[in-house]
């Protein structure tokens, strides 16, 4: 069911591109390249085997877990709607 202008399946179009979006987002914040043997936030070891496990990995695990707790905003509004975009 279209609603107003839009076209049949507009809504769901708009779903697929924001879960695709963050996917692709999470994808680019992946680590990559060479691992740091120590934390680059606390300065505490970072385990070989998640050295291995995540090649590029910078934090150790509980940094990472904290960062992790704080996703960032989305930064896409698709809402459309005048109320959403004023605020």
């Amino acid at each position: 069911m279209a609603s107003g202008w839009a076209p049949d399946g507009a809504v769901q179009d708009q779903i697929d591109d924001t879960v695709s979006d963050a996917v692709q987002r999470a994808r680019a914040n992946l680590p990559s390249g060479e691992s740091e043997i120590v934390c680059v936030e606390c300065g505490d070891d970072i385990p070989e085997a998640r050295r291995r496990a995540l090649p590029g990995v910078k934090f150790c695990i509980d940094c990472q877990s904290a960062r992790d707790s704080r996703p960032p905003p989305s930064l896409i509004n698709r809402r459309g709607n005048k109320d959403s975009q004023l605020r």
